[in-house]
This record gives C-alpha cells, sequence and structure tokens, in this order.
C-alpha cells in the first residue's frame, strides 16, 4: 500500500541541507501543531512565519492567495482626509442623475447602463474627491481609464458640476442633433471631456498599461517630467477574461510601473452570470496579479463585518469564505436571513453557535449591502496605500453589488445589466434610501425627474473645491498642440533621386527615411520607432546603436554583438521601443506616443512597423481605438503583399489588410510603389498631422521587401502621388492605330504592368499607359466626398474620373492585394473597368510561383488586357488563345 503522505520529489532536494537533523525538527514540531490543534492552525502558523521572514528581509517565494479577508484590517485604515457627509450627498446625487438619465432614455429605445456604475459609485467618487489629479495643475494630471458601461455616473458628476446641462443628459445616446452624448467614453464624439475610449473590454488595461509606461519613456528622455500623473484603470471582474486584460501584467511589473493602478470592480457579474459560478474571481484575479508581481489590496468587505471576524475565534468564518462560490454568494444576496443561517452558517458546528450571536438585522446588512467598495473609507484607504506603494504597479480588488441602491428588482440579479430603466415606484423607494429631497410632485408628468441641489449649494461648493484643489475637472481631455516645423528638405531629397543601379526595398526606403528625419534638430527626438521584435527583418539594427532600445534599468549587461557596428544597445533614454513578440503591446505603444500631444501637451511622430499580415487583421479592434482616440502617426505594413514574402505560406500572406483599412474613416492608406512616392507621403503626412491645421488622422502605408531600382521622381506627381493616381509611364505605339489601353498598378505590382506593357508592345503590338495607384482608399474617399457633394447640389468630379478622362482604351488594374481593393474606385471610372488581383488563402512559394498561382504576374496581365480588348472587338480573340499559348498559361 502507498503511503499517503509519501514525500514527493521537490526542487529543495537539490539543494545542500547542513543540518538534517534541524530540518526534522521543524517538520516535526509541524506535524505535532496539525495532530493537536489541526491542519488549520498549522496553516496559519505557516503563513505567519513566512510574513515574518519577508519583513525580516530573507528572499523567500510569496503565496499567491491570501484569505477572502481585506487587506488593510479597519484598525489600520488612514484619517479619512474629508467630509464624507458631504460626499455621501454628492454620491447620493450622481446615483439618482445616472439611473435618470438612462431610465429618461429608455422612452426612445436607446437603451443604456445602470447597475455598473450603481456598484462603482464610491469608487470613482472617492477618487474624484481626494486622488485624481486635473489638467489645470503642475504637469499633466492624471490618465483616467473610465470603465465604459459606468459612463452615466460620469456624465451625472458632470452635470452636478455644472458642465453638462439637463438637455445634454436628455440627449444620452442621441447624437445625431450635435447636442447629444455618447454612449461610452469616446474621445472623438466629446473630445473635451474623454481621454481614452474603453469599452471595446481587454483594449483599457492593456493600453492603462502602456500609457504609464510611455510616461516613464517621455521622462527618461527629457521630453517631459510625469513623474506627478498615474495612471487609474477602472475594470470589471467579468473584462479580465478578456486576453488583452492582462496580457502585459509582466511588463507592468517588470518595470516598477507603481505610476499605475488597476481598481477592478468585483460585483462576481458578468453581462449574463456570474463571473466565475462555481469559483472566486477574486481569488483566481489575486493569484494571477501576485504570481505577475503585482501589489495586491484586496476589499471585500464592510464595517458591518468586523463584528463577524472578532467572533470567529476558530476560524471557521474565514473558512467558509475561502469555499463559497461566487454564484452562491450572489444567491446569499437575494435570499430572506432564514436562509443564510440555514446554508452559510449551517455548514458546521461553529458558525451555526457564531450565528447564534448575530441578529438577523446583522445577518441582513453584511449579506445584502456591506462590501469594501461601498464605503468611503475603505476605498480611501485602498487607493492612499496604492499611491504611496513604490516598487510595483498595484491593482485593487474591491468588492461591490451590482446594481446597488436601485431596489431589490435589480441588486444581484443575473439579468441586471440588460435592465435600462426604474419604474416611478422603484425611484421613489431609492429616494428613501439615499435621501433626497425630491418630492412626489416632480413625477407628475410620468417621468423621473433630475436632481441638482442647486449651483451655488454646499455640495457642489464642495465637489469644486476638492476639484480646483486636485488641478480642475476630471475626466478632462486639453488639447495645447503645438505646430511642428517641417523637418529639413535633405532627408527627402535623398529617395527622390532613387537608387541608381542600385535595388532596395520599399521597406529599406521606408527605413532609410525615417533614419534621417530623427536626425532633424528640431524634430528628430519626437519620432518614436515602434516595432515588435522584427526590427532586423525590416532593416532597423542600423538605428540600435544611435538611437538606442528604451530600457529603464539602462543596459546591466555587455551585449554579445559589443564588437559590431550595429551592436544590440539598451539605453534609459533609448528612442526606440522594441516590445517582443506583442502586436498588440506595440500597438499600445502607439495609441500613446500618438495622442501625447493631447495627453501631456508633447507633439510625438510615432512610427510602428509591423508583418503587413499582423497589423489590421490581428490588432484592428486597437486601430480603432486609436482613431477614437485621435492619435497621430504612420502605421506601417512591412513585408506586404501576398507574394512578396517568399517561402512564409498562408499565414504571412497580407492580401486583404487595406481592404479592413478601408473601414475606418480615420485611416489615410497608401500602397507606394516607389521610394520617392515615400518620401512625398510622409512629408505630406506631416504636413496634414503636424502642421499649423493638423488634422485627426492616421497614415497606414504598406511598403514591400522585394529589391527593386528605385527610378527618379519625375516632374509634376506630388499631387497624383497624394491624391492617389498619376500615370507613370506613357507607352509609345507601334503604330497609330494600335490598340490602346490603361494599366493601373499599386505597390509591387507596379513592375509586373511595367514588364506586361513592355510584352504587349513587343509581341502584340499594343499600347499600353502605365499608372501608379498610390492609395485606391484616397481615390474612393475622394470619390464618395464627390457624391456627397452633389446630393447638397455642387458640381464636383472626382480625382479618379478626371485623371482617366480621356485615357483610350480599357482600364485594367493590379495588385498585390484581393481584387476588392482596386474594385472600390470601378464605379468611377469611365472607361470598361476590369481588375486582377491575389483572392484566395497564400501559399508558400517562390515570388514568381506564387504570382503565377494568383494569375497576377506580368504574362498574365498581358493575357488579361488581351483578353479585355478582344471582348470590345479591338483584336481577334485568337489572339488571347495564342498569348494563353505564348506565355505557358
Amino acid at each position: 500500500m502507498t503511503d499517503p503522505v509519501a514525500k514527493l520529489p521537490s526542487e529543495l532536494d537539490q539543494l545542500p541541507d547542513r543540518d538534517p537533523e534541524e530540518t526534522a525538527e521543524w517538520a516535526a514540531s509541524l506535524d505535532a501543531v496539525t495532530k493537536a490543534a489541526g491542519p488549520h492552525r498549522a496553516a496559519y502558523l505557516m503563513r505567519r512565519s513566512l510574513q515574518h521572514a519577508e519583513g525580516a528581509g530573507i528572499a523567500l517565494p510569496k503565496l499567491l492567495e491570501s484569505d477572502y479577508v481585506n487587506t488593510i484590517p479597519t484598525s489600520a485604515e488612514p484619517e479619512f482626509d474629508g467630509d464624507l457627509e458631504m460626499e455621501s450627498k454628492i454620491t447620493a446625487w450622481n446615483r439618482w442623475n445616472a439611473a435618470a438619465m438612462v431610465t429618461r432614455g429608455a422612452r426612445y429605445g436607446v437603451g443604456g447602463h445602470i447597475a455598473t456604475f450603481a456598484s462603482a459609485a464610491w469608487l470613482y467618487e472617492t477618487g474624484f474627491n481626494h486622488f485624481f489629479r486635473g489638467k489645470e495643475g503642475d504637469g499633466s494630471g492624471d490618465q483616467l481609464y473610465i470603465q465604459g458601461h459606468a459612463s452615466p455616473g460620469i456624465y451625472a458628476r458632470a452635470f452636478l458640476d455644472g458642465r453638462l446641462s439637463e438637455q445634454q443628459l436628455d440627449n444620452f445616446r442621441q447624437e445625431s442633433g450635435g447636442n447629444g452624448l455618447p454612449s461610452y467614453p469616446h474621445p472623438r464624439r466629446l473630445p473635451w471631456l474623454w481621454e481614452f475610449p474603453t469599452v471595446s473590454m481587454g483594449l483599457g488595461p492593456l493600453s492603462a498599461i502602456y500609457q504609464a509606461r510611455f510616461n516613464r519613456y517621455l521622462t527618461n528622455r527629457n521630453i517631459k517630467d510625469t513623474s506627478n500623473s498615474h495612471v487609474w484603470a477602472f475594470l470589471g471582474d467579468g473584462e479580465m477574461d478578456e486576453p488583452e486584460s492582462t496580457a502585459a501584467l509582466a511588463l507592468a511589473a517588470r518595470e516598477q510601473l507603481d505610476n499605475l493602478t488597476f481598481v477592478i470592480n468585483c460585483n462576481l457579474q458578468r453581462l449574463d452570470g456570474p463571473v466565475r459560478a462555481n469559483f472566486r474571481v477574486v481569488q483566481e484575479l489575486e493569484g494571477a496579479f501576485r504570481g505577475a508581481g503585482w501589489n495586491v489590496i484586496k476589499t471585500l468587505w464592510g464595517n458591518a463585518w468586523d463584528e463577524l471576524f472578532q467572533l470567529d475565534t476558530t476560524g471557521a468564518l474565514i473558512r467558509r469564505l475561502r469555499e463559497v462560490p461566487d454564484a452562491q454568494f450572489q444567491t446569499y444576496a437575494t435570499r430572506d436571513v432564514a436562509y443564510i443561517r440555514e446554508h452559510f452558517f449551517g455548514s458546521e458546528p461553529a458558525l451555526a453557535e457564531l450565528a447564534k450571536l448575530l441578529s438577523d438585522a446583522k445577518i441582513a446588512e453584511c449579506f445584502y449591502s456591506s462590501r469594501g467598495g461601498h464605503e468611503a473609507r475603505k476605498v480611501y484607504a485602498a487607493y492612499r496605500a496604492a499611491v504611496e506603494h513604490k516598487g510595483a504597479p498595484t491593482v485593487i480588488l474591491a468588492q461591490t453589488v451590482k446594481g446597488y441602491t436601485l431596489g431589490k428588482g435589480f441588486e444581484s440579479k443575473n439579468a441586471n445589466h440588460q435592465m435600462k430603466k426604474l419604474s416611478i415606484d422603484e425611484f421613489k423607494g431609492m429616494r428613501e434610501l439615499l435621501g433626497l429631497p425630491i418630492p412626489d410632485s416632480a413625477f407628475e408628468d410620468g417621468l423621473v425627474p433630475y436632481g441638482h441641489p442647486g449651483a451655488d449649494s454646499p455640495e457642489v461648493r464642495y465637489l469644486q473645491e476638492r476639484r480646483a484643489a486636485l488641478g480642475g475637472p476630471a475626466p478632462a481631455r486639453r488639447v495645447h498642440t503645438v505646430a511642428l516645423p517641417q523637418p529639413e528638405e535633405r532627408a527627402f531629397k535623398a529617395l527622390y533621386k532613387g537608387s541608381g543601379k542600385q535595388e532596395m526595398a520599399t521597406t529599406m526606403a521606408f527605413v532609410r527615411l525615417v533614419k534621417d528625419l530623427m536626425r532633424d534638430k528640431e524634430t528628430g527626438r519626437r519620432w518614436v520607432p515602434i516595432v515588435p521584435d522584427e526590427a532586423r527583418t525590416f532593416g532597423m539594427e542600423s538605428l540600435f546603436p544611435s538611437a538606442g532600445i528604451y530600457s529603464p534599468l539602462g543596459q546591466t549587461y555587455e551585449p554579445v554583438d559589443r564588437d559590431q557596428l550595429m551592436y544590440y544597445k539598451e539605453a534609459k533614454d533609448g528612442q526606440i521601443l522594441n516590445e517582443g513578440i506583442t502586436e498588440a503591446g506595440a500597438m499600445a505603444d502607439f495609441i500613446a506616443a500618438a495622442s501625447s500631444y493631447a495627453t501631456h501637451g508633447e507633439t510625438m511622430i510615432p512610427f510602428y512597423i509591423f508583418y503587413s499580415m499582423f497589423g489590421w487583421q490581428r490588432t484592428g479592434d486597437q486601430m480603432w481605438q486609436l482613431a477614437d482616440q485621435l492619435g497621430k502617426g504612420f502605421i506601417v505594413g512591412a513585408t506586404a503583399g501576398r507574394t512578396t514574402l517568399t517561402g512564409e505560406g498562408l499565414q504571412h500572406a497580407d492580401g486583404h489588410s487595406h481592404l479592413i483599412a478601408s473601414t475606418n474613416p480615420a485611416s489615410l492608406n497608401y500602397d507606394p510603389a516607389f521610394a520617392y512616392e515615400i518620401a512625398v507621403i510622409v512629408k505630406d503626412g506631416l504636413r496634414r498631422m503636424y502642421g499649423p491645421d493638423a488634422e485627426d488622422v492616421f497614415y497606414y502605408l504598406t511598403v514591400y521587401n522585394e529589391p527593386k531600382q528605385q527610378p527618379a521622381m519625375p516632374e509634376g506627381v506630388e499631387e497624383g502621388i497624394v491624391k492617389g493616381l498619376y500615370r507613370f509611364k506613357e507607352g509609345t505605339p507601334a503604330e497609330a492605330d494600335a490598340p490602346r489601353l490603361q494599366l493601373i498598378g499599386s505597390g509591387t505590382a507596379i513592375h509586373w504592368a511595367l514588364e506586361a506593357q513592355e510584352l504587349l508592345a513587343a509581341d502584340w503590338g499594343v499600347t499600353a499607359d502605365v499608372w501608379s495607384a498610390t492609395s485606391w482608399g484616397e481615390l474612393r474617399r475622394d470619390a464618395l466626398e464627390s457624391d456627397e457633394a452633389l446630393l447638397r447640389g455642387e458640381e464636383r468630379v472626382p480625382y479618379v474620373t478626371q485623371a482617366l478622362s480621356g485615357a483610350p482604351g480599357p482600364v485594367l488594374a493590379v495588385s498585390d492585394w484581393m481584387r476588392a481593393v482596386p474594385d472600390q474606385i470601378s464605379q468611377w471610372v469611365e472607361q470598361d473597368w476590369s481588375s486582377l488581383g491575389t483572392d484566395g488563402f497564400g501559399l508558400s512559394d517562390t515570388r514568381e510561383g506564387a504570382r503565377r498561382h494568383f494569375g497576377v504576374d506580368a504574362r498574365s496581365v498581358a493575357v488579361a488586357a488581351l483578353a479585355q480588348l478582344a471582348r470590345r472587338g479591338e483584336i481577334p480573340a485568337s489572339k488571347v488563345k495564342e498569348a494563353r499559348e505564348k506565355y505557358g498559361m
């Protein structure tokens, strides 16, 4: 028979034991305690020993989970720095108006969420009254990532503060008239209030981490001292299931971001029911954050529980709280006291005895409402501990009741996330609970009224005095844009000249341009190069020794390639953000840098370069976040196209990112073919994003890893490059009446079109003009604007129509993208239109093999051109068959 307590293998077996006899004595003592006082007492002594060792500076692995109690006991709470009665009145008004706003909006069917703010009200109010720094004080203030579903409470506070009117509250989720409020935090829709869009859950926590890191980056690079800025991210426990929510926890701990606090509202409910029905989400989150190296503060129980814990002399209550799953605890909050006595306290004799000492009122108070997140003093204590903690970020796990104060019809109900309104009777009950002076006569029109104590009331004066002391209103977005001077022309001229006989990929051309721009005396230091561990793939290793890779620790080791010219140099003031293998993290970096002009009043020029397949496809949601946050910068999809990346195959073959990018109104999308086009586009982008009339847009450029001779820039093509189309090479007719057509190519496909132009002329006597389409998306955008102008009675011809006007013959477009990309402009082309593209899945092959597979190589283009002419009757159909045979198709 196997010994049930047989020794299991352990890493300790590899360590020398200098005194086995002493070790055995310790083990025997533990066995004796277990036998005499039980395993719970033994576990308690072990944990006390670990706590003592930690306090004595003895290095030991930390436990990942603590008991289901508050981290800060009531006796250790600091003095509350405020008027609790006054803050309770303010919170009551905000609770009321948040619920009233959503309920009034239900008349129009626009919906809204009530229960989230009801549970988190004190988490926000305590911060606004005591901790959140505004932008009118020193520095940049704090950055607040507000939980999206709590937006009604923030609007309610802005109403109390005089920043919003009743009319605006009544236009919640009704924005089309121009005086409404967006449903969630959307800076593009309400740019004076919201800084960060957060309702695409998971992106808020990820972005908050990289924002805190970018704050340090600005300080370490001596661009701006952000040491007084603190990042606060308010999250839901259900939101933490999003992979992005926990993706960067280790980064925050590794870089010791003690300027960051997560506040997780643990109301134990997600959108449809319990977050962890059969488990305990608080304990799970504690383990995850402790394991990642965060400081964890649990604020679970209100003061009413203190009496219960003092009566728990056996530890039975603590054990019971540790074993009850979340869904069962939610059930206790909705059942009568008799049920709680039977099912919670009746689980073991010691608890049953404890329950005899408690009144029904005490049990009801504890299980129905007394949570740490509902008591200002406990929230204050947690926040104070968080901002004073040094060396690691902090997470506060605050337990609340979802729907708190909204009545028994809401509190802890599985469906309360979808419940959009309260009845008049429920509002009257809420009024009594909150103690608000709202008379019955205010309900006579059948609508719940908004409540306000008056602009000069003690509550409003207190609120405004608190905010003034903390640096002004919050949340708030302030833009102090300072136009950047245009860089010196020298950097652009290098690409205008072309590469001569030397071959150069457009990826390398872009990197070379940025490297030169980073040397600019005025703006060079404001460039923020971002790459997710593929810098060498994109030829960026030349930036390592000159710009340096950002590391808050500097370089604590001697790099293996130190004796090489382009060695791996890390520096505390490094300019490059090399993020490792995380496109999501790199994109979060980009967003922080792209909106720094508003967040910190410091304009930065980020460029983020990545495998194009792993951009819009993988992190497209963050591209929308960037647009919503009014970010600016250059996003560069390198190794673009479906056929340029030889051998990599399907998962690396991007033939569709331009189609996805075209869906984003803030994204200006370009597919340049030549180095000089890149120079013109970047120069114009710097003007549009950072000039005197700066626009809230960003640029998406696709560049290719296919080395080609780069031609010099022809005269007079700049306008066409920026607008999206110009004729690059006119065909020379062999005969006056030779058939003629127009070939349009973008990106690397221009080379197939040029080769096809030669084949058509030499083999078939057909003349083709070759056009470079630098941006299918900008051509379409201009055409759509022209259509809108016509609806207003304005005559306007789309640029693409003007450019091709009178061009003889049909038009054939070809690109390394699926056909839907060039087909975006077909309806505004007056000539017969057809296109070639790389529709379907990618595959591993040579460039030539892949292009023949998709039918976009030069010979395929030539055959398609002949087929188009044959359909028009301009050449015999037999010529098409002959061409197929000649070219081995």
